[in-house]
């Protein structure tokens, strides 16, 4: 088969195609209506990373939020997930890896989920940029 029939070959099939790439590339469930309780307020730029030792709590909001908090509550980062974590809310957990002294958008959670006496990890979930806020009460 010469370059111009395979090329003529791939064109016919472009649209029958076309549909399970563009299905590939979606994301997960859009996120509810409803925001994350309790409100916040942005107030300065998202932040690709955030230093291990700037936080020293999280909170779960939802299976697209999460709250990292410092010391006292001084300062927070929210994360909104681009898509949904599934679990991550039920467990109320979740660890990560890194090989850095900090954490990034883009690295990879995984929400842990009670197994008996112990913890499973399940499956990842891509973070997003940390948004200073301030928690409304």
């Amino acid at each position: 088969m010469t370059f111009h029939a395979a090329t003529r070959s791939l064109v016919r099939l472009l649209p029958l195609t076309a549909p399970l790439a563009l299905a590939a590339c979606t994301q997960g469930e859009t996120r509810p209506l409803s925001p994350p309780e309790p409100a916040a307020e942005v107030i300065g730029e998202a932040r690709d990373c955030l230093p291990l030792n700037s936080f020293s709590t999280t909170e779960i909001r939802d299976d697209y939020t999460i709250d990292f908090m410092s010391a006292g509550r001084r300062n927070v980062w929210r994360v909104t997930l681009p898509n949904r974590c599934s679990g991550l809310r039920a467990a109320d957990t979740f660890t990560y890896e890194t090989s850095l002294t900090r954490l990034c958008r883009n690295d990879i959670i995984y929400p842990l989920q009670r197994i008996g006496n112990g913890f499973q990890r399940a499956g990842g979930c891509g973070l997003a940029p940390f948004v200073p806020v301030k928690l409304e009460k």
